[in-house]
């Protein structure tokens, strides 16, 4: 008998299905010489520090650091786990071979993993790697099924990420709560949690510290076109006003117009952080909530594999998208003007180097209008259908004009951009809009880029070198403005890129290998944040909570803080997992690391202790 063991029960069903098991065991299904069982996700969790020593079960710094000679793992207590995990034991135990049809990603490899050790599992094991729920990938997956070996290395780079976030966090929470933590609150430190933190910490002290300082722009308006000063801001009123005065009774002359033609390519397909960035921005939504939608509409058939981290697609999904693109009816008329016997294939889009285990997210051409779809995964699938029928657009055309004037001795510049052939801007001509009040989006720095845009797009009047003619110029006063408080979308770019802000497509893909966390795991580190009162929400924007920043003015450690070093350890994993480095080696590293730390702290005599905003200093 063949055992396949799916990651949840409704995966399990559709496997069974496609498999001709259709008799419904006790936590099993049966026919067609298989039985398809499930978890339900993790089943397994590595060892508590009392499961190693009785002595560490009681928390004390005489006991830091613990660290396991081999760790080990054990079933998570829960009775409706334990039941399942023996009908699993039991299917393991006789079976002839399994099949491992986890999540086809670094956890679900884990989680399968881990379950088999703890069955005592003998028999060959293969793996069904998969990126879509369809039937039809699911058949073709059975068809080539790959030898579990292959997969050895993401089970190490997944396992190293467990056992360095157990040393890391068993160790430094324990030794932060019993030094600093007043005997009153937990103070839990975390690989990735806590760098997140000293993010939005130090970004609100940076606003909290920020002085804003006045300037002045001077600008003049010459026939209903906005002019502005080529020299830029005064500093002194004084200056201003100066300048200001050689120009009053000045005519305004046209000195100089140049016009260019550009092309704007398509937006890149989404990756897991991309697809969460936009539906904060758009709809309001969380990462959580964004992942859990997207998991949704990958489980319904819809969309491909949710938690991925490339934009790119691999050479033998492009015969595949004319059908895609035929199967996602209700876009029909934003599909008719593309050739599907000849649509383009762009290096930007399909790319077999950008692509490791799985692709950028797409549809995977089943009509959405079979499936009963909420709100949220309404909105979450009309951007990706969207964003992959672009993909097969023409670049758009447009033609900025840029007009110098001058008076007295003031140059001034406008600037304007015209769309000349919209290209795969027609896909977005009429997107419907999220009914939820709080999409209106609060991130100064997206408004900034709005109003810049559409600045850009105005369309000038004609003008002719030489003109001349009345113009009314202005003196204005601003000042500058501190950098604006995190929000999901932009913490999830930070974290992205270890901190640094890149607005660059290119290099920001460049600068992913060293990301804190992974794609499919920030949205939950953000959440263990909220739910530990870390930090708290207001409206769109993120702040930290009097608990955060006393925490983060307390570690003095760089190592647990930062953002470079945290993305230097998500670079190693992610190296692990593709053989170009050792996983005992990495933990050895770790392991070096926390005893630094614990000798660091227990030799801090200063009075330094964290109450937190709801206990009175």
């Amino acid at each position: 008998m063949v055992v396949a063991i799916a990651e949840k029960p409704s995966v399990a069903r559709d496997i069974a299905r496609i498999l001709g098991a259709n008799t419904k065991k006790d936590g099993y299904m049966e026919g067609n010489g298989y039985q398809v069982t499930w978890t339900f996700g993790h089943l397994c969790t590595l060892k508590e520090p009392h499961d190693y020593l009785p002595e560490w079960k009681h928390w004390s710094l005489g006991q830091l650091p613990m660290i396991p000679p081999r760790f080990g793992i054990k079933l998570i207590e829960s009775e409706s786990i334990k039941r399942q995990f023996a009908v699993i034991e039991k299917l393991m135990q006789n079976a002839d071979s399994i099949i491992n049809c986890g999540d086809a990603g670094q956890e679900g490899e884990l989680i399968q993993r881990w379950v088999m050790q703890k069955a005592q599992a003998k028999c060959p094991v293969k793996r069904l790697w998969i990126s879509s729920m369809t039937d039809e990938a699911i058949r073709e997956g059975f068809n080539n099924l790959k030898d579990q070996d292959i997969y050895q290395p993401l089970y190490y780079a997944g396992l190293s990420r467990a056992v360095g976030d157990w040393l890391l966090g068993m160790n430094a929470t324990r030794l932060y709560t019993i030094k600093y933590g007043a005997n009153r609150q937990v103070l839990s430190i975390g690989r990735v949690q806590t760098p997140t933190l000293a993010l939005i910490v130090n970004r609100q002290k940076e606003i909290q510290d920020f002085k804003p300082e006045p300037y002045w722009v001077l600008s003049t308006i010459y026939r209903d076109t906005l002019f502005t000063a080529t020299k830029g801001k005064f500093t002194s009123k004084e200056e201003g006003e100066a300048a200001f005065a050689t120009i009053q009774d000045k005519p305004f002359e046209i000195s100089n117009i140049e016009k260019k033609n550009g092309t704007e390519l398509p937006p890149r397909l989404y990756d897991l952080t991309s697809l969460q960035v936009d539906c904060n921005r758009k709809f309001s939504m969380s990462a959580e909530q964004t992942l859990n939608t997207i998991q949704s509409l990958y489980e319904k058939k819809l969309t491909t594999y949710p938690r991925v981290d490339t934009t790119y697609l691999p050479d033998d999904v492009y015969p595949k998208c004319p059908q895609i693109l035929t199967g996602i009816l209700p876009y029909a008329p934003l599909v008719a003007p593309l050739n599907l016997k000849k649509l383009p294939k762009s290096k930007k889009v399909f790319d077999n180097s950008k692509v490791t285990d799985h692709h950028a997210i797409i549809p995977t051409g089943i009509n959405p209008k079979t499936a009963n779809l909420s709100s949220q995964e309404k909105y979450v699938y009309d951007l990706i259908a969207r964003r992959f029928i672009a993909t097969f657009y023409p670049n758009c055309k447009f033609a900025t004009t840029t007009v110098l004037g001058n008076a007295g001795e003031v140059e001034f510049k406008a600037t304007g951009k015209t769309i000349l052939d919209e290209g795969w801007r027609a896909v977005y001509a009429k997107v419907p809009k999220a009914q939820n009040h709080e999409a209106e989006d609060t991130d100064s720095t997206s408004q900034n880029e709005d109003q810049q845009n559409t600045a850009e797009e105005k369309t000038l009047p004609v003008f002719t070198v030489g003109e001349q003619g009345s113009h009314t110029p202005t003196l204005s006063e601003k000042e500058t403005k501190a950098p604006p408080y995190y929000t999901e979308a932009t913490l999830l770019r930070a974290m992205e890129t270890a901190g640094k802000f890149v607005e660059d497509e290119e290099l920001r893909a460049l600068m992913k290998e060293n990301g804190i966390g992974r794609p499919s795991s920030r949205a939950n580190i953000i959440e263990t944040l909220f739910k530990r009162n870390y930090i708290v929400r207001k409206k769109k924007r993120i702040e930290a909570t009097e608990t955060g920043i006393e925490l983060i003015g307390l570690i003095k450690e760089e190592l647990l803080k930062s953002c470079e070093l945290t993305g230097i350890w998500e670079k190693k994993l992610r190296d692990i997992e593709h053989q170009k480095y050792d996983a005992g080696q990495f933990i050895n590293e770790l392991k070096e690391q926390i005893r630094q730390i614990v000798l660091q702290v227990l030799a801090d005599n200063s009075p330094r202790r964290i109450y937190g905003s709801d206990y009175e200093k």
